[in-house]
């Protein structure tokens, strides 16, 4: 395990349209806030055809290829996530939902693209003094959170 200490700064509550894409409205409204890292929670209802990652293709397979899944349907979800930047400085949300509809639910990472049906909240807890960074491992193929020093 590896960690590190952040305080609580901010927070902000966000209503997102229909139509707008998760993880790019809330990576922009994080440039635009200048918010370095946050926790996330979202709930609301996602569109047919949006994209979640539901796991690796293959167990050890090196490096990970991602599975997507299609929602079939409009879904209403809940998820929770974190905001942290890239080695370039670029807030990265890693964000995963549940998304359900009648007695099916499919939970995955919201990166290929969750397009809101009609509206979803967003609450972000900035974290103040975080210096976690998402580093890419080249042995899996994707950003890995790298806690700092403290």
């Amino acid at each position: 395990m590896k960690y590190s200490k952040a305080e609580f700064g901010r927070v902000f509550v966000l209503r997102l349209e229909d139509g707008e894409i998760l993880h790019e409205v809330v990576e922009q409204f994080a440039r635009d806030h200048r918010i370095k890292a946050a926790a996330l929670i979202a709930v609301g209802a996602a569109d047919k055809d949006s994209a979640l990652v539901v796991g690796p293709a293959g167990r050890n397979q090196r490096p990970v290829r991602p599975m997507v899944r299609l929602l079939e349907n409009t879904s209403e979800i809940a998820g929770a996530g974190t905001l942290f930047p890239n080695e370039k400085g670029e807030p990265i949300l890693h964000m995963h939902v549940a998304a359900g509809r009648a007695e099916k639910t499919t939970t995955g990472c919201v990166r290929k693209g969750v397009r809101i049906w009609q509206v979803a909240e967003v609450v972000i807890f900035e974290l103040r003094n975080a210096d976690a960074v998402r580093r890419l491992n080249p042995e899996l193929g994707f950003e890995l959170l790298e806690p700092g020093k403290t």
